[in-house]
């Protein structure tokens, strides 16, 4: 996982913790560890995979991952990369990052994938939401050609 972004510039303590939580996350699904996955997710927490498959609850997330670890999703490695990390006062944060799924070596990071995080009362961070998007690249690019307004400032 690359956690060291130009984008949110290691500031602080909570970018921090934040960045920590997903490393977590990636590294539990890297053990297929449905329940360790799971647990980087509050208890009410949605999760939208970019197939459209809409998971509510740490527990379920972490329960339907395991089912996925053992079959599908089985030796694959999850790879996140961190865009930018935005604190929304001192209990919530949104994080835009890319990455994918993979065996071996991620020839592309093709998914976007959007966090909403938040501080429990016991002071730890964990996703309350999260939103994943396959990258249309082709289809990206044949917009920006046809319409160049459509192109993101950032880009």
């Amino acid at each position: 996982m690359n956690t060291n972004t130009p984008a949110d510039h290691g500031r602080g303590p909570d970018h921090s913790a934040i960045r920590t939580l997903l490393e977590q996350s990636c590294a539990a699904w890297n053990r297929g560890d449905g329940t360790a996955y799971g647990e980087q997710f509050t208890a009410d927490a949605t999760d939208v995979t970019f197939a459209g498959t809409v998971y509510h609850g740490g527990q379920e997330i972490g329960r339907a991952h395991q089912a996925l670890f053992d079959s599908f999703l089985k030796g694959t490695r999850l790879t996140v990369e961190i865009i930018d990390i935005r604190l929304y006062g001192p209990y919530t944060a949104v994080v835009i990052t890319r990455g994918d799924v993979h065996k071996g070596r991620p020839k592309r990071l093709g998914k976007l994938a959007t966090y909403t995080v938040v501080r429990g009362e016991d002071g730890r961070w964990r996703i309350a939401a999260v939103q994943k998007t396959q990258r249309k690249r082709l289809m990206e690019a044949f917009s920006f050609r046809l319409q160049p307004a459509t192109r993101p400032a950032a880009q």
